[in-house]
């Protein structure tokens, strides 16, 4: 049997890069997945593709989370698994993000996405798994960042915001624990996984493969990870195979954070 057997699962941000990569894994492990974000074509497009629901979802709106927690119940009668995956850098207007030049406004936008976004959705997965049948688990995964893990000079709102997911994930897991609930909440700290969001740090040519590849060499494993690697976790975390698992965060960095190249990089937000 496939490992997410009829799982009811909700990914957000999975239109591309890692929330794709995600909804793709879910749905070959017999998930009934549904994608959600901000760009209905491209998600619909991965929905589509992939045989998957598609919904509209605003993760920093909570009149659209309460929506499509309603829509998941009319449909699907319950909800399984939330894939909080949506996110931004800040950098992809290219606007200052460091210490001192960052604006309010740019440091609230990412922390509204980032953060907000996590919030409201964990708070609305709870209240609606609550309404499955005593003993059927659940689980909530958010998508982090190494940058959660460590000070990233250029992308300072980026890091106070998954540094903050990585603290909440555990809150949220001790309080289904307390309250005697079937859920768990991890958190992945991804890095060096080559996605659209790293287009701004790449830049244009020329240049380019010599910025990447200063990179690489920075990294243990000398590689970029993929998107599919960290959905492996995901998927693992969202099934019954980690039942014992809550409050947990694992790291797909290719070893960055485990000897000294874990030092900030200003290039690397993720």
């Amino acid at each position: 049997m496939p490992r997410l057997h009829d799982k009811v699962s909700l990914v957000t941000g999975a239109a591309r890069g890692i929330g794709a990569a995600i909804a793709r894994a879910f749905a070959a492990e017999g998930a009934r997945v549904i994608v959600s974000d901000l760009d209905e074509v491209a998600g619909r497009a991965t929905a589509d593709a992939i045989g998957a629901a598609w919904i509209p979802l605003d993760v920093r709106d909570e009149r659209a989370w309460i929506d499509a927690m309603a829509r998941i119940l009319d449909t699907h009668g319950r909800l399984d698994v939330l894939v909080n995956n949506a996110g931004i850098t800040g950098l992809e207007r290219g606007a200052p993000h460091d210490p001192e030049h960052a604006s309010l406004e740019q440091w609230q936008a990412v922390h509204r996405t980032n953060l907000d976004g996590v919030f409201l959705g964990c708070k609305h997965a709870l209240r609606t798994m609550r309404r499955r049948p005593a003993g059927l688990p659940g689980a909530i995964v958010n998508i982090s960042s190494r940058s959660g893990m460590v000070g990233v000079p250029a992308a300072a709102a980026y890091a106070s915001s998954k540094a903050a997911v990585r603290n909440h994930t555990k809150s949220v897991a001790l309080y289904c624990a307390e309250q005697g609930l079937a859920i768990r909440c991890n958190s992945i700290h991804p890095a060096a996984v080559l996605t659209p969001m790293w287009e701004p740090m790449l830049g244009e040519e020329p240049g380019r493969a010599e910025r990447m590849a200063a990179f690489v060499a920075d990294t243990p494993l000398r590689r970029f990870g993929t998107p599919e690697e960290v959905a492996a976790v995901a998927v693992w975390l969202a099934s019954d195979e980690s039942a014992y698992i809550t409050g947990a965060e694992f790291h797909v960095d290719g070893g960055l954070l485990a000897g000294s190249a874990a030092a900030p990089r200003d290039t690397d937000p993720r």
